[in-house]
């Protein structure tokens, strides 16, 4: 007898196979997406990572999530998700070694003393807004997962998060403003690659505080930390020179990229190991990576993992736009929200402004310099996936938190001064680090 039943075309891919193409088709919608709406954000004067966060939320359950048939399940399945999670980590390793290689001295060294002024200030006063906003919304969010979190893990991971200046975004927005050669871009640049410094100490401090079972555990993971960093300094360093040196003269640029890649990934290892996150491993790799011989190296393996990062980075923010879903915040998280927008705004603003007024500053460029520190940017993003990794952070301070991030961001395009009005205060040439599309 003939099957009544409808004839339904489906794959006969073997699953693994489909998941991998799912997971292959999910990134080429999440790189169309980003592409798309961070080429619409140009036009309100934001740079590409706006976009690339709203691609990720838009996608996620907040907006296509809202749509009939689940659509954000059937494009990015549960099964999948493991996958576009891999592949996120491998473009965020490489990204956070490229931050440790870009951070120069000679940023800093033209505003020294305002520079390191400006970002502990900064710092500083954030800092101690964010604990003092996580004392109001600790009651509230102390579990996650059916697991309590301390206080002290909980208080200072929103200090940590409150006090991030995004350098990458802050050097793009300030290179589309054609500002980055005036006074207060280099001071902007110089105090945000101390911030970027002092952030991810504060991150590895947070992470050894969470995984760690006790204080013998804790002293443990800082005893471990404090070798490893002197190991990366007094040993890895001069290897790495010696090594660069080596494939340099003799034109081996693949094989160099080969071995960067793979001690970034085994840094990052040595650091979860220890008991601090991954991404800390990667950007010490990057801090002791040489930058000699400069035209070369920004050549040959500059520009390959800044390629490399353009296609994988968009596929960290569509993970965490799977993780942002607005329409599960209430009117008491609407409330908490507009909280840490003002913890975070006036922290960050107020703490460069002072400062800055202090040393010599008139009063537009003290603004736009406590503007510029406001932004957070993927750096931001970074810090809260891993808190998130970490058990810190549930469902709706993540939401809450991401969207500080996107707006604190978006603020300095649209309210900066043309860049005539700075033009006045123009100081030498300072380098600008090569990767600044994020």
């Amino acid at each position: 007898m003939p099957s009544t039943q409808p004839f339904a075309l489906h794959s006969l891919a073997p699953h693994t196979d489909l998941q991998t193409a799912t997971m292959a088709a999910g990134v080429a919608i999440v790189l169309l997406t980003g592409l798309l709406l961070g080429s619409a954000g140009r036009r309100f004067r934001q740079p590409a990572v706006i976009g690339e966060i709203l691609a990720g939320i838009v996608l996620g359950p907040s907006v296509l999530g809202q749509l009939p048939g689940d659509l954000t399940h059937k494009l990015f399945p549960d099964d999948v998700r493991p996958l576009l999670s891999a592949v996120s980590q491998i473009g965020l390793l490489l990204f956070m070694f490229m931050i440790g290689w870009e951070f120069e001295k000679r940023i800093i060294r033209p505003h020294r003393g305002m520079a390191a002024a400006v970002s502990i200030s900064s710092v500083a006063l954030a800092f101690g807004l964010g604990v003092l906003v996580a004392v109001l919304l600790y009651s509230h969010h102390n579990e996650v997962g059916g697991k309590h979190i301390s206080f002290i893990a909980f208080s200072t991971f929103m200090g940590a998060a409150m006090s991030v200046t995004a350098f990458p975004v802050l050097a793009r927005i300030l290179s589309d403003n054609r500002i980055t050669h005036t006074r207060v871009g280099t001071l902007a640049l110089a105090s945000a690659a101390v911030d970027d410094i002092l952030a991810w100490c504060m991150l590895a401090y947070v992470s050894a505080l969470v995984t760690s079972g006790g204080p013998a555990d804790l002293i443990q993971v800082l005893s471990l930390s404090v070798v490893y960093v002197l190991g990366m300094f007094f040993v890895a360093k001069p290897l790495l020179g010696r090594m660069v040196g080596w494939f340099a003269e003799r034109q081996q640029w693949r094989n160099l990229l080969v071995v960067l890649a793979a001690g970034t990934f085994l840094s990052a290892y040595l650091t979860t190991w220890i008991g601090i996150h991954s991404i800390f491993g990667a950007f010490m790799f990057g801090l002791v990576m040489p930058r000699e011989p400069a035209a070369q190296l920004t050549e040959q393996m500059r520009k390959p993992l800044n390629h490399v990062s353009i296609v994988l980075l968009p596929v960290f923010f569509i993970i965490t736009g799977l993780g942002v879903d607005i329409s599960g915040l209430g009117g008491r998280q609407w409330l908490e929200l507009a909280a840490i927008l003002a913890v975070a705004i006036a922290g960050k603003i107020l703490g460069a402004m002072v400062p800055a007024r202090l040393f010599g500053l008139k009063g537009r460029e003290s603004t736009t310099l406590g503007l510029l520190m406001n932004t957070r940017g993927l750096t931001e993003l970074i810090i809260l996936n891993t808190a998130v990794q970490l058990g810190v952070l549930d469902g709706q301070m993540f939401t809450m938190m991401v969207i500080m991030a996107l707006v604190t961001t978006a603020l300095a395009g649209p309210l900066l001064p043309k860049a005539s009005e700075l033009m006045a205060s123009t100081t030498v040439d300072v380098p600008l680090p090569e990767r600044t599309a994020k």
